[in-house]
């Protein structure tokens, strides 16, 4: 599962979110397998995941996303991307 929202700056304060890694990744496609659930907060690119057996979910700057444990998809970065992570 693949939940995407707009968080708000209180909600990003409380998850302590500029306290995570940050990820950086060019334009790229890239099959990819959760083995553990991953929040991550997108600050630049856009990105179109397509989990295997599921319809395509587009998230960008902005986004809050939530990849479930488990999960095993495809990823299409449109646009380069960087985000804030954390994983557990």
């Amino acid at each position: 599962m693949i939940h995407v929202e707009k968080p708000t700056e209180e909600k990003l304060l409380k998850l302590n979110v500029k306290s995570w890694p940050i990820w950086e990744k060019e334009v790229s496609e890239f099959p990819w397998e959760y083995d553990e659930t991953e929040t991550c907060y997108i600050l630049e690119g856009n990105v179109v995941v397509t989990p295997d057996n599921g319809k395509p979910v587009n998230f960008g700057k902005g986004n809050l996303v939530v990849f479930s444990k488990g999960l095993k998809c495809k990823w299409k970065i449109n646009t380069a991307v960087r985000k804030y992570y954390k994983f557990g």
